[in-house]
């Protein structure tokens, strides 16, 4: 059966750059929700499992395809996600150029939802579908860290004996077994207007507040355990010669252990509890957005399962470096489920206007998935 399954795959590159070029040509960002939504059907008519959408009231949908049985009987969950980061108007459409395609998505992450299709329509193909304990779950708003999505991915995920995430596959096909957690603060200072001529010494400078704590928020970072704290936005005042009231700052944190972040977000809350400038204080809001995916000997043993189909497929079998950006990977492995992610087309470029991704990495990187899968069914 899987000599079957692995010799259908191996004639399916020509559909399979099709239904890529379908997926980016419908544009996908986040805040588009019509756009997504399109790109989800696109999909649905692709995967030949019952597909349920779960509505959002600001979003797109969420979409669901399970089997005879769902993956929380012991089986295996697919982890993918249909939106795109960049918005129609910065960056549409699909090229190939040779063995290269160009586009929004097409690596991150509407290559490996092809992976995912293309695999199951090969079980399907040689009537090992229905056999299997599967999900397959899409959801609709990676991009901006899941925020809808990651309770009903949990609930998915319960009860799976593993849970495999197809984002952009990484250089000599290393699986990624750990990713950091991510951190989302708002840190917002008032203090006392006044004019900066007239009445300087009534004023208290918001901004100088903020200035004083962006140093002492950024000095926690420590690369030795894995930490940074990066203040990307800031914002404030009214005018070049009013005393500022306000100021407001956007925080991002990286961590590999949950204790980490936890400690992380303690210490920030610490560096607020006093008054910075006399008449100022300053309040944060959030905490913690993803949780790290922390490497397990039981998510190590199922990367070198993994790995082993990617060999019998031609690929490399090594085990990535930790990764500094999150994916529902962290949902998965929080709801209990061993989780290893990176299975997905290898490429280049993501979340930049010159993502791409290698065209001849999409046979082998299904053929692998078609091996690990049949192997569970066995």
């Amino acid at each position: 059966m899987i000599d079957d399954a692995v010799a259908w795959v191996r004639g399916q590159r020509p559909s399979m750059e099709a239904l890529l070029r379908a997926l980016v040509e419908e544009s996908s960002h986040t805040l588009d929700p019509r756009g997504v939504d399109a790109a989800g059907a696109v999909l649905r008519a692709a995967v030949p499992m019952a597909g349920r959408a779960v509505p959002s009231a600001r979003l797109g949908s969420h979409l669901f395809f399970e089997g005879r049985r769902p993956a929380g009987e012991g089986g295996v969950l697919l982890v993918g996600h249909h939106d795109t980061v960049f918005a129609r108007e910065v960056f549409a459409g699909y090229r190939a150029e040779g063995d290269v395609a160009y586009g929004p998505g097409v690596l991150d992450m509407k290559g490996g939802l092809v992976v995912m299709a293309f695999a199951l329509r090969a079980l399907a193909a040689v009537g090992a579908l229905e056999r299997m304990a599967l999900t397959m779950a899409v959801v609709a708003d990676e991009e901006v860290g899941s925020p809808e999505s990651a309770p009903r991915l949990a609930e998915a995920a319960r009860g799976a004996a593993v849970a495999l995430v197809f984002e952009a596959g990484r250089a000599g096909d290393a699986i990624v077994t750990r990713r950091k957690g991510t951190l989302a603060i708002t840190a917002r200072a008032t203090g006392r207007a006044a004019h900066a001529g007239n009445a300087h010494a009534q004023g208290a400078s918001a901004i100088r507040a903020m200035a004083r704590f962006v140093e002492s928020a950024e000095a926690l970072t420590d690369y030795g355990r894995g930490v940074t704290v990066n203040v990307g936005t800031v914002h404030g005042g009214t005018s070049k010669n009013t005393v500022p009231a306000h100021c407001v700052a956007e925080l991002d944190g990286r961590f590999e252990r949950t204790a980490d972040g936890e400690d992380l977000v303690a210490r920030l809350h610490g560096l607020v509890s006093v008054a910075w400038v006399a008449g100022t204080s300053v309040a944060l809001q959030g905490g913690v957005a993803r949780a790290p995916l922390e490497r397990t000997e039981e998510g190590a043993r199922w990367m070198r399962r993994y790995a082993e189909c990617q060999r019998a497929a031609g690929l490399g079998d090594g085990e990535a470096p930790t990764q500094g950006g999150g994916s529902d990977a962290s949902t998965t492995a929080a709801a209990g489920v061993p989780s290893i992610d990176g299975l997905g087309p290898r490429g280049s470029g993501f979340h930049t206007l010159d993502e791409r991704v290698e065209l001849d990495s999409l046979v082998p990187k299904c053929e692998a998935l078609v091996r690990f899968l049949l192997g569970m069914a066995t």
